[in-house]
């Protein structure tokens, strides 16, 4: 079993066994998105490339921990030598906060709105930064809606501006109201992240009443010539119903604008508990179908500076992974 078959079982397969004692600094907990609130995870790495390995017992996979951090990856009777790697915040070599751990919004594979999370202030932001700044690439903010999509937009470009300090890259993932782009470009932000989630409009009005999925469309469509291609990308999730040909009928139209999809495995909490992850082989068609469409389209993932496109440790990164 290779790289790919092994990051595609454990992603497919939930959580994993840790045997061991994990040394300090090298666990996260998520506090958004599906991965809130839940027993955390580490990050194995392997020959430059890397997966988020969930805490828990309910898959297949079992990570072997040395003292000093080398590890052993083990799942379906193959394994794979490597290591366990230090957290900056959320991930490793970055600075990833959370702004608002709320959200009035309740898409129903999303736990935050039932977590009831705090919002940080731009005082406790550019102090968690300050603490890790000296070893990590880059920040990376993203945040859930605790008032209005445009307050939130308000008060992450008030975050992003005391961060600019620091002299790192800063991508932003926040849901984005028409004038979004423009003033995180306008602010210095290098790389922005807004979800599609959905492949269909019909199935992103399912999950996530009151939303507009058109506005998500508009906002990349606006980013690409601002940003450049390559450093705008869109989280869509792989198992809320969506056919194979909805699948690739949307990561081609986002390719197709400079986008760079993240195909995020199905996280079966909240309104999604009991639905089924999406199967290894499932993933796996996916991310090839995504190589293709980056080779036709000459696009480029690897320039990814921040956030999800630069960690790729919960994902099949079709431009690292396969």
């Amino acid at each position: 079993m290779g790289w790919t078959e092994l990051k595609t079982e454990v992603l497919a397969g939930g959580g994993c066994r840790i045997e061991g004692k994990l040394p300090p600094g090298v666990a996260a907990r998520s506090t958004a998105g599906p991965g809130a609130g839940g027993a955390g995870a580490v990050f194995f790495s392997s020959g430059g490339r890397r997966v988020r390995v969930p805490l828990g017992t309910d898959g297949p996979a079992v990570l072997t921990v040395g003292a000093d951090g080398s590890a052993t990856l083990s799942c379906n009777g193959e394994t794979m030598e490597g290591r366990v790697e230090a957290v900056g915040l959320h991930c490793p070599r970055q600075a990833f906060v959370t702004v608002s751990e709320s959200c009035v919004y309740e898409c129903a594979y999303c736990p935050v709105p039932q977590c009831r999370g705090p919002r940080k202030t731009v005082e406790e932001i550019v102090d968690l930064v300050g603490e890790i700044a000296d070893s990590v690439d880059a920040i990376a903010l993203t945040s859930g809606v605790a008032v209005s999509i445009e307050e939130e937009e308000e008060y992450v470009c008030r975050v992003v501006a005391a961060l600019r300090r620091f002299d790192l890259p800063i991508g932003v993932s926040i849901f984005p109201a028409p004038t979004t782009p423009a003033r995180l470009h306008a602010l210095g932000v290098t790389e922005v992240k807004f979800n599609l989630e959905a492949a269909t409009p019909e199935l992103f009005a399912a999950h996530c009443p009151g939303l507009p999925y058109e506005a998500v469309w508009n906002a990349l469509a606006a980013s690409v010539p601002l940003f450049g291609r390559g450093h705008v990308f869109s989280n869509v999730i792989v198992g809320l119903g969506e056919t194979d040909d909805e699948l690739d009928a949307c990561v081609d139209r986002l390719v197709g604008l400079g986008v760079v999809p993240v195909l995020r495995p199905l996280n079966p909490v909240a309104g999604c508990r009991g639905r089924a992850r999406p199967t290894a082989k499932r993933l796996s068609r996916a991310a090839r179908h995504l190589r293709s469409a980056f080779e036709r389209a000459e696009l480029d993932p690897s320039v990814a500076l921040s956030m999800c496109g630069a960690c790729t440790g919960c994902d099949l990164a079709a431009w690292r992974d396969l």
